[in-house]
C-alpha cells in the first residue's frame, strides 16, 4: 500500500514538507488552466461544457476566500455519578473526538485504502483519481461521483457541519460545478496549512458512519461496543465501508448490503498488500451480524438512569455563566461541548429512593410522591425521585415537571410543607435561651391578637382579627420536647409570641427556605408556603450538621472536551446557628422516632430524628427525617394530572385507600423504606448530646448508678449534666457505703442541671417485725427513691 506516514519533520512542526508545499503551489497555478475542463467534467455532463471557458473557472477560484476556518466539532457531553458511572449523555451529534494516535492502525489503513489510497502521496487534488472518475462519469452518463480526495471530502463535511442556514446546507451538498470548485480551493488551503495526519484525523472525527454515530469513536462504541483504538481489521473494514453510504450500508437495517460493502474493502486491502488474499477470503466468510455488538447511546435526561436528577443538573448549570454568557450559549455548550460533568448522585441511594416512591405512589394516582436525599455538611444531593415518570404521555402519568426541586430548576410550584416549618421557631426559641423545660398550656383552640406577634419592625399589623389557631393533636401543658413531638399548633403559636417572627423567618431563609412577603404572617409556621423535598431535605440537613447550612450541590466539577477543569464547584456552607442549638433540636426531634413518637414505626437501625408535616385539608403530607450523615424529605401531595391541588382524603394512593392523611402514615413509610434500604451504607454515628451549661432545660436520662461507690456514682451523674445531693443512708442489701438508690431513679428524664439525690446503703436490712411486735412501724428507713419528677417524650399519630 502506498499510503505513507508523514515525515518526522511534518510530525514535529505540524506543517507539510517544503516539496509538498511546492506541489500545492503548482496545483494552484495549473488549476485555472486544467480545472476549467477537468473539474467541470466531473461536476456536469460532458455536453454541458459548451460555453464554459477556463478563464471563468480561474475567476471563480480567485473570488473565493483563501482558506476555510475549521471550527471545533461538536461532541456529546457525559454526566457521571459520584462513583464515576455514566448516568446520562447530552448531544446534538453523537460524537467523541479522538486523536489519530487513538485510532487503530487497521482502521486508518482501511479508510485510506477504500477512500483515497494515494492520500499520503498527492496534494489536494489526486489527478489520477480525478481522471479515473472522469472516464467513469462519462461512461455512466456524466453523473457526479468519485474523484474526491480525503481532503476534499473533509472540506465538504466541514462546510455541511458549519452551515447555519438552509441555503448554506444546500450549497454544501449540491451537485454542481461551483461546489467542486469551492471544495478544491479550500482543500488546497488545508493541505498548505496542515499535515496529512491532521486532515485524516479531522476526517475520521467528522464523518458520519450511520445510525446516529458521528466520528469513528462513536461508531466503534455503537456498532462494536469498543473504543476506536481497539478496532480489528474486520471491524475496521465494516466502518470504512459505511462512510460512502451510511444509510444504505447500515449493518443493522441492511446487513447483506453492509457485508457486501465490507468485503469490497477487504478485497481492496488485499489488492494493496495490506493483507493476503487468503486472509481476506477467510475474513469475508464471517457473517457481519456475528461481529456486531450494538451499544446504544441514550440522549437526554429522559433516557437517564436518574431523569429528574439529570434535569436538575442541566437547569442548575444553565444558570452558570461559566458555560456561556446567555442561556442559549450555555445550552449549546452543554449539548455540543463534549463536557464531562461529575455529579453528587449516588446510584444506590437513587435506586432506594425510586423503589420506595414507586411502591407507595403510582404514576396515575391523583397524588404525587417525591423524595430527596442530601448529605449534611456538604449539601451534596444524593438522590431525587418522584412518582410521575418523565415524558409527555399524561394518560400514563408522565410529566416534564420536576416536583422535587425548587421552581426555578423544575417549573413546578411545589406544595405546602405543613408543620415541618415549626422547627424554625423551635430553633429560634432555643437560641434565645428559652429553657427546653418551659411549660406552655396549649388549649384545643385559641385566638391570639395580631399585636402580640413581633416582626422585625415592631408589632405585627394584621387585619385586627388575630390568629384563630386550633389543634388536632390534643391539648394541655407541653414543654418544648412534648409540644414538638406531638406537633401542637396552639403550643407553637404561643412559642412564636415569645420568639417573635423576625428571628425564625431569618433563620428559615438562612437554612434555604424562603417565605414570600405576603406569607410572612403568624401562621407561616404551619407551613403555608410552597416547598419541595429538596428544599426541606437541605434545611433539615443543617440540624444534622450541627448548625452548618450548605446549599444543595448537584455538581462537583465540569471538565472541557480536552479534560481540563472548566470549573470546580466547592461546597457553599455557612454556620447559621450554634452547634449546641442544633444539638438541642436533634435531641427533641429524635424523640419523634422513639417509642411513643409519630415516627416510631418507620425508625431505622441508626440514630435518627424527624418531623411530620400535614397541611390544611390534607392536601399534602410530609416527613423530614435525618441521621447525622444523610437528610431525607418525603412528600405525598394530592394533585390531578394537571398538577392542580386535590385533597388526599378519600384517594387511593399506591393501591391503598386513604381515609385521613397524616405525615407519619402516608409520607413516613416512603422515608422509612428508602432509609432502610440504604442503612447499610450509612456509618453508625450518634447525635451529640446538647450541653446543659449552654442550653437551659435540656432533658437527659438519669444514669442507673445503683451499686456503685458514691464517688464513682457522683462522677457519672455530673458527667451526664446533673447536680448531685446526699440523701443520707437507707437500709439495703447493697454493700454498705455504696449507692442503694437515687431519686429520681435511673432511666428518668430530667432537665440538664437538675438535682439527683443519692441514697447510700447501710448494708443491713432489719428482720421483719414479729406478730407480737405491737403497733410499731418496724421500718424507720427511707424509701427507695423511685419517684419520677422528669418529663417523658410524647407520642401521637401525626
Amino acid at each position: 500500500m502506498s499510503s505513507r506516514s508523514p515525515s518526522s519533520s511534518e510530525r514535529s512542526t505540524g506543517r507539510p514538507e517544503a516539496g509538498r508545499v511546492a506541489s500545492h503551489l503548482a496545483v494552484m497555478g495549473a488549476v485555472a488552466v486544467v480545472m476549467g475542463v477537468l473539474t467541470a467534467c466531473l461536476a456536469i455532463p460532458f455536453a454541458g461544457l459548451v460555453g464554459v471557458a477556463a478563464k471563468d473557472v480561474s475567476a471563480g477560484m480567485v473570488d473565493l476566500p483563501e482558506s476555510l476556518e475549521a471550527k471545533d466539532l461538536s461532541q456529546k457531553t457525559r454526566i457521571y455519578d459520584v462513583n464515576g458511572n455514566l448516568i446520562a449523555s447530552l448531544y446534538d451529534q453523537n460524537r467523541i473526538n479522538v486523536p489519530l494516535g487513538s485510532i487503530s492502525r487497521p482502521m486508518v489503513k482501511a479508510i485510506v485504502a477504500i477512500e483515497d489510497y494515494r492520500f499520503y502521496d498527492h496534494g489536494a487534488l489526486d489527478l489520477k483519481g480525478t481522471l479515473r472518475a472522469f472516464i467513469t462519469n462519462q461512461a455512466n452518463g456524466g453523473s457526479v461521483q468519485g474523484g474526491s480526495s480525503i481532503t476534499q471530502q473533509m472540506v465538504k463535511q466541514t462546510l455541511l457541519y458549519q452551515a447555519e442556514t438552509d441555503e448554506e446546507r444546500a450549497a454544501a451538498t449540491e451537485e454542481t460545478y461551483a461546489r467542486k470548485v469551492r471544495e478544491l480551493r479550500y482543500a488546497i488551503a488545508f493541505e498548505k496549512n496542515h499535515t496529512k495526519d491532521w486532515i485524516l484525523e479531522r476526517y475520521l472525527n467528522i464523518a458520519y458512519f450511520g445510525d446516529g454515530a458521528f466520528g469513528v469513536q462513536a461508531a466503534a462504541r455503537h456498532f462494536f461496543s469498543k473504543n476506536a483504538k481497539d478496532l480489528n481489521l474486520l471491524e475496521s473494514a465494516t466502518l470504512a465501508g459505511l462512510v460512502k453510504n451510511p444509510v444504505g450500508y447500515d449493518p443493522v437495517d441492511n446487513p447483506e448490503r453492509a457485508e457486501s460493502r465490507r468485503n469490497v474493502v477487504l478485497d481492496r486491502l488485499a489488492q494493496l498488500g495490506v493483507l493476503t488474499e487468503k486472509k481476506a477470503e477467510r475474513l469475508k466468510g464471517k457473517p457481519i451480524g456475528k461481529t456486531l455488538k450494538i451499544e446504544n447511546s441514550p440522549n437526554g435526561c429522559q433516557q437517564s438512569r436518574a431523569p429528574f436528577f439529570c434535569d436538575y443538573v442541566v437547569n442548575w448549570l444553565l444558570k452558570d455563566p461559566v458555560l456561556g454568557d446567555t442561556p442559549k450559549e450555555r445550552r449549546t455548550t452543554l449539548k455540543n461541548g463534549g463536557l464531562t460533568i461529575n455529579t453528587t448522585i449516588d446510584l444506590d441511594m437513587q435506586k432506594a429512593a425510586d423503589d420506595s416512591v414507586a411502591s407507595h405512589v403510582y404514576p396515575t394516582d391523583q397524588a404525587i410522591g417525591g423524595l430527596a436525599m442530601v448529605e449534611p455538611g456538604t449539601g451534596d444531593v444524593r438522590a431525587l425521585a418522584q412518582s410521575r415518570p418523565m415524558g409527555k404521555d399524561k394518560a400514563a402519568g408522565q410529566t416534564y415537571l420536576n416536583y422535587v426541586v425548587p421552581k426555578k430548576y423544575g417549573d413546578a410550584n411545589g406544595f405546602q410543607a405543613g408543620s415541618t416549618f415549626k422547627v424554625f421557631v423551635l430553633a429560634s426559641a432555643i437560641n434565645q435561651g428559652i429553657p427546653l423545660s418551659t411549660v406552655i398550656n396549649a388549649p384545643e383552640e385559641m385566638n391570639i391578637p395580631d399585636e402580640e406577634f413581633q416582626n422585625c419592625d415592631g408589632p405585627y399589623a394584621g387585619d385586627g382579627e388575630g390568629w384563630n389557631v386550633s389543634n388536632s393533636t390534643g391539648s394541655g401543658p407541653f414543654n418544648l420536647y412534648t409540644g414538638t413531638q406531638q406537633s401542637v399548633n396552639t403550643f407553637f403559636a404561643q412559642l412564636e409570641v415569645q420568639t417573635g417572627m423576625c428571628e425564625p423567618l431569618k433563620l428559615a431563609a438562612d437554612m434555604g427556605v424562603k417565605v414570600p412577603l405576603a406569607q410572612k404572617v403568624p401562621s407561616w409556621i404551619l407551613g403555608v408556603s410552597d416547598s419541595n423535598p429538596l428544599e426541606m431535605a437541605q434545611a433539615y440537613a443543617t440540624f444534622a450538621a450541627r448548625g452548618l447550612h450548605c446549599d444543595p450541590r448537584p455538581v462537583t466539577e465540569v471538565r472541557d472536551s480536552s479534560g481540563e477543569v472548566l470549573k470546580e464547584f466547592a461546597a457553599q456552607c455557612e454556620q447559621v446557628m450554634p452547634g449546641a442549638t442544633a444539638d438541642a433540636v436533634n435531641d427533641i426531634l429524635r424523640g419523634v422516632m422513639e417509642p411513643g413518637g409519630f415516627g416510631q414505626n418507620i425508625a431505622i437501625d441508626k440514630p435518627s430524628a424527624g418531623k411530620t408535616g400535614t397541611n390544611q385539608n390534607n392536601m399534602s403530607v410530609w416527613f423530614a427525617g435525618y441521621t447525622p450523615t444523610i437528610a431525607t424529605a418525603a412528600m405525598v401531595a394530592g394533585a390531578n394530572e394537571f398538577g392542580e391541588w386535590v385533597s388526599l382524603n378519600g384517594q387511593v394512593v399506591g393501591g391503598s385507600p386513604i381515609y385521613e392523611a397524616f405525615g407519619s402514615t402516608v409520607a413516613g413509610p416512603i422515608w422509612g423504606d428508602a432509609m432502610s434500604a440504604i442503612s447499610a451504607k450509612l456509618a453508625y454515628e450518634d447525635f451529640q448530646a446538647p450541653p446543659g451549661d449552654e442550653i437551659a432545660g435540656v432533658l437527659s436520662t438519669v444514669p442507673d448508678v445503683a451499686g456503685q461507690g458514691v464517688e464513682a456514682a457522683t462522677a457519672t451523674l455530673e458527667s451526664a449534666g446533673f447536680s448531685v445531693a446526699d440523701g443520707g443512708q437507707v437500709n439495703s442489701e447493697v454493700a454498705a457505703g455504696s449507692v442503694a438508690s437515687t431519686s429520681p431513679s435511673g432511666g428518668t428524664s430530667l432537665s440538664s442541671g437538675d438535682t439527683v439525690t443519692l441514697y447510700t446503703s447501710t448494708g443491713y436490712v432489719p428482720p421483719p417485725p414479729s406478730n407480737d411486735a405491737g403497733n410499731g412501724n418496724g421500718n424507720g428507713g427511707r424509701g427507695n427513691g423511685n419517684g419520677n419528677n422528669g418529663q417523658g417524650r410524647g407520642g401521637g399519630r401525626r
